[in-house]
């Protein structure tokens, strides 16, 4: 401004560095604040800590240090402490509540996790820890990152009564916000019973470790005084009734260790959101390596079992087939792999087991299997050897219509890139259900010892045929006869290929190769789905 005199810059004193001197008796704030984290840190005490020890289990820090990696964990809320009162509580207030929670990386991406601290309160739930794990999934969701929760709890603390159950309704309802748009992943370490067994439940993929883990509504001694029934935690509720049984959890482990370095290889193939592809990596496996030896993994007899696990071994890159629920259900094979460093879901019929045939536990299994995978941008294979729907009154009565249709739902609204291989029989539903090309699937190719149709030859003659059979002379000659003529006529391996329904019949060694092909040209598959607020499916 005119006739103001020029402003003079501000002189800045320079004050040599101290190190600066603390008196007796003086307060350090950050001194006691390196005493509380280390208190925070080491718990509850050596007692409690060899008291988890002794039950063959880690402590809630021991597993984020194994889950994570080496010096990535950022803690949120260690100094949480409960406010309740009533039942000595106001006496009783440890940091973190029962409940560490937090963020750090896996495979160098980041993950969020909550670990309950089964030293504190049994690592029950009451308003503070459900709080600490209320901000920890809004956070997940809110940056797109998976969640981990490391489950080893007493269920809801019985002292803050009603407000505890609050707790879980809050943790179900952001697991079903945030259901296929982040990864969730439970490992449940320890107890998991009452209203804490639905968020597992609720998340895409849950790991137990046997003989420690157990999840159950209501536990052995609900049971036996309701309906007289004698029974452990295990036998009721532990890891490998879950695997094989209920099909509550998808992997069971022996240890915690091998438990945690499995999660964090299934992060490794997973990406960090609905709007994220899984991760590529390299691969020497040769992209166009023929398979010299799946002619002699598939016999030629239809009727002949063998195991489809080693043919989706030779299929995709060395050493990446990664079984998913491989305990339940064992006639359907769902599992994560990669091709040519690409994560693809395969879903296989395995003839091992029950022929391969489809029933109300198989269609479920990979009905969700299937689900996730779109979720997640997985492409999905399937491969196809399968006779049929399972016949019977059980499966009947029990509703295999409504639980086969939940697979066929799955499939037809999916729209990541879908490609079908008939390996050898494809037959009736089964062959429409299994991603055939009339549902939508995007390519499908089939082997030249492929068979499809209603149903096998036999069956079919018999019913094609009834009257000339029961006519003739000689009816089981007649009956060979047609059975010939009708496989000639509607079952040879290139029927389905003269009406447009398989895109081309290939040789089995080349699957590998164009598998790896299509999957490139259909990379960027773009498909919607009708506008919707969500589908309707059968339960």
């Amino acid at each position: 401004m005119a006739g103001r005199p020029p402003r003079r810059a501000a002189r800045r004193r320079r004050r040599p560095w101290r190190e600066p001197v603390v008196t007796a008796g003086a307060h350090d704030p950050v001194a006691e604040l390196t005493e509380l984290r280390r208190r925070v840190l080491d718990g509850p005490g050596e007692r409690a800590t060899a008291a988890q020890h002794g039950k063959g289990k880690l402590t809630a820090r021991e597993r984020i240090a194994l889950l994570l990696d080496p010096g990535t964990f950022h803690e949120v809320e260690p100094f949480r402490r409960h406010r309740a009162t009533g039942f000595g509580l106001e006496a009783n207030r440890p940091h973190t509540d029962g409940v560490v929670t937090g963020w750090g990386s896996v495979h160098g991406r980041t993950v969020f996790l909550y670990a309950h601290d089964f030293r504190v309160f049994g690592g029950s739930l009451g308003e503070a820890h459900a709080e600490k794990i209320h901000k920890i999934m809004d956070m997940a969701l809110a940056a797109g990152a998976p969640l981990v929760s490391l489950n080893d709890g007493a269920g809801a603390r019985i002292q803050e009564g009603v407000t505890a159950l609050a707790g879980y309704g809050g943790i179900f309802r952001r697991n079903s916000r945030a259901s296929g748009v982040i990864p969730q992943i439970s490992v449940v370490l320890g107890p998991c019973a009452g209203g804490a067994a639905y968020s597992p439940a609720l998340t895409d993929f849950v790991f137990m470790v046997r003989g420690t883990a157990q999840m159950f509504v209501t536990g052995p001694e609900v049971v036996r005084a309701v309906t007289g029934e004698e029974i452990t935690q295990d036998g009721l509720g532990g890891a490998d009734v879950h695997a094989g049984t209920s099909g509550v959890c998808h992997f069971a482990y022996d240890d915690e260790r091998t438990c945690l370095e499995d999660v964090r290889h299934l992060l490794s193939l997973l990406p960090q959101n609905n709007r994220l592809l899984p991760p590529v990596v390299d691969t020497d496996d040769d992209a166009g390596r023929v398979c010299e030896s799946l002619p002699a993994l598939v016999p030629a007899d239809h009727n002949q079992p063998y195991d489809v696990v080693d043919v989706i071994a030779e299929i995709v890159d060395e050493g990446t087939v990664f079984e998913v629920h491989a305990q339940w259900a064992p006639n359907v094979v769902c599992a994560l792999a990669r091709l040519d460093g690409r994560v693809v879901g395969v879903i296989a019929n395995q003839p091992r087991h029950l022929a391969g045939v489809l029933d109300i536990a198989a269609s479920e299994k990979a009905a969700r299997f299937v689900q996730m995978c779109d979720s997640f941008n997985i492409p999905l294979v399937t491969l196809l050897d399968v006779p049929g729907f399972l016949p019977g009154v059980g499966q009947e009565h029990a509703g295999i219509i409504r639980h086969g249709a939940k697979l066929l739902y799955a499939y037809c609204n999916a729209t990541v890139p879908r490609i079908s291989v008939v390996l050898r029989k494809a037959y009736g539903g089964a062959y429409i259900v299994m991603d055939s090309r009339s549902i939508g699937a995007d390519l499908a190719y089939a082997w030249p010892t492929n068979e499809i149709a209603v149903m096998g030859a036999e069956g079919a003659a018999n019913v094609v045929f009834r009257k000339q059979i029961a006519a003739a002379d000689d009816p089981a000659a007649m009956r060979a006869r047609m059975i010939k003529e009708y496989q000639a006529e509607l079952m040879h391996p290139y029927h389905a290929a003269e009406r447009g329904l398989v895109d081309d019949v290939i040789d089995p060694r080349e699957t590998r190769a164009v598998l790896i092909r299509s999957l490139a040209v259909l990379g960027e598959k773009h498909a919607d789905l009708p506008a919707r607020k969500h589908g309707n499916p059968p339960q």
